[in-house]
């Protein structure tokens, strides 16, 4: 996988790159794929939804709100995209089993951890265009996450 610094260095401004504001907390922090797209409110029930199925190398990319009132992603979930073959999960909220998570051969980025979790109402809508973090996340668009931030592509580059 390229580095973001080096994809930035050839593309450029044909990049969004990402304010950063996220925190690795995966086992992996270096992953990259298209992006599928969630948009929940303390509630993750779709997330566990959209992790149950085949990831194919996507990466999950939730907008949370920014909330930080409680977490939309735990080990359960971490293991369960990790198993189903996703690539990473990207969360504008908060992650908890933080240090369960950091032994996960996923990605998860989030802003931090909350200990609280989530309510289970079944609320929210994935294949949304997501907004957040000075970007346009679309569903389909390419996404590149390391050590040094997030970049994102309307095409695999």
């Amino acid at each position: 996988m390229k580095m973001t610094a080096d994809l930035y260095d050839e593309h450029g401004e044909a990049l969004t790159v990402l304010a950063p504001i996220f925190g690795d907390f995966g086992g992996r922090t270096n992953f990259s794929g298209a992006v599928a797209t969630l948009k929940v409110y303390e509630d993750n029930s779709l997330v566990r939804d959209m992790l149950e199925m085949p990831g194919l190398g996507r990466i999950l990319v939730i907008d949370g709100g920014g909330s930080l009132r409680c977490a939309l992603v735990g080990d359960n979930l971490a293991l369960l995209g990790q198993k189903n073959g996703w690539a990473g999960i990207i969360v504008f909220g908060c992650i908890r089993d933080s240090e369960q998570i950091s032994s996960i051969d996923i990605g998860v980025k989030a802003l931090t951890t909350n200990p609280r979790k989530s309510v289970k109402k079944g609320e929210g809508a994935s294949g949304v265009v997501l907004r957040f973090a000075d970007a346009v996340i679309k569903p389909g668009c390419w996404m590149w996450a390391d050590s040094d931030g997030i970049v994102l592509s309307e095409t695999e580059l």
